[in-house]
């Protein structure tokens, strides 16, 4: 089950840099928006859309946390975040999310779900885990 997907962010994003507070907030209103979703539902949304504890280990070197399931179908997602040299001196910012051997297939659905949420907030481009691309902000 293991591979990464890509939150790359592009010259035409929000923001050209993240940090892990940055993710976390972004998390927390995932939970809040979702939990709203639930109130006018009537029924616990927010614990089905996020069924995972933020967790973050002190040799992380605030490079990265993780997502620890709460339920039986979800184990762990990774995420971090780190920049890129290209060619020409400049540095481009992502968002890595990770499924280590462990995880399981609930956790790759939750993960395709946090990435696109992540890349429609910050506007930037998403490289799935099968590879493909889609683009989330305003192309010329």
């Amino acid at each position: 089950m293991a591979g990464s997907s890509y939150i790359k962010l592009v010259p035409n994003s929000r923001q050209q840099d993240i940090s892990l507070e940055d993710l976390k907030e972004l998390f927390h209103y995932y939970k809040e928006i979702t939990g709203k979703t639930g109130k006018q539902l009537g029924w616990g949304y927010e614990n089905a859309a996020f069924p995972y504890e933020i967790k973050q280990q002190t040799d992380s070197n605030g490079q990265w946390f993780y997502l620890k399931g709460t339920e039986d179908r979800y184990a762990y997602i990774l995420i971090g975040v780190g920049k890129e040299k290209h060619d020409e001196g400049s540095f481009q910012s992502y968002i890595q999310v990770t499924l280590p051997d462990e995880s399981t297939y609930g956790d790759k659905g939750k993960a395709n779900e946090f990435s696109k949420f992540l890349a429609k907030k910050l506007e930037g481009e998403l490289h799935l885990f099968n590879g493909r691309i889609m683009y989330y902000y305003k192309r010329k």
